[in-house]
């Protein structure tokens, strides 16, 4: 189903696609992975939509364990401290029920973590140009990393480690400016075509 930007995507054909991809998946879960800005998130919950799966954010399953905000648990704790309970929280949500996970931008650079989406899940690195991500995170604020210094320039260090590994994933979607249903119907389509690729 292949899509641009002028394409109008029906929820009944994301519906479609999505139940097609959802029997190949056979019970795993989808793990979007990528940098903060990604569109992990917005473009998950729509995913999850089209694949009739429960959505779940990391981030907000790692406060709701921790009991205090993620820039709380930087503050008091520390990135290790953090990384540590970002770990179990994935292990956790991959032993629950198939869903759609997105994860933090640093969760697919823990080696224990890559190994147990590989094993349990099907990663996609929803891929997006240093522009775009910058457009997007000076929208929102709660960005523990970016606190410190040049926000472009941080961006571009995180990106400069990060991409080799993100590289790792099944599956590669470049995220865009474009409507959230070309994302979903992309996304659809680089799941199907990995998912014959194992068959």
């Amino acid at each position: 189903m292949p899509a641009t930007a002028q394409t109008t995507i029906s929820d009944e054909a994301l519906a479609a696609a999505g139940a097609q991809v959802r029997a190949a998946l056979d019970g795993r879960a989808v793990v979007l992975v990528g940098m903060m800005g990604a569109g992990k998130s917005s473009v998950g919950r729509r995913l999850a939509k089209a694949l009739d799966l429960p959505f779940v954010d990391a981030d907000a399953e790692i406060e709701k364990a921790a009991g205090m905000s993620i820039t709380d648990i930087f503050a008091k704790h520390g990135e290790p401290e953090f990384r540590a309970g970002e770990r179990r929280v994935v292990a956790r949500l991959l032993e629950e029920h198939p869903s759609v996970i997105a994860t933090g931008g640093g969760a697919w650079m823990d080696d224990t973590t890559r190994a147990k989406v590989h094993a349990r899940g099907v990663s996609v690195w929803l891929k997006a140009e240093i522009d775009t991500l910058l457009k997007r995170v000076k929208k929102r604020g709660g960005r523990p990393l970016l606190k410190t210094g040049d926000p472009e320039q941080v961006l571009r260090d995180l990106l400069a480690v990060r991409e080799p590994v993100y590289a790792e994933a099944d599956v590669t979607v470049v995220s865009r400016e474009v409507p959230h249903e070309v994302m979903v119907s992309e996304t659809l389509d680089e799941l199907d075509r990995f998912l014959k690729g194992k068959a």
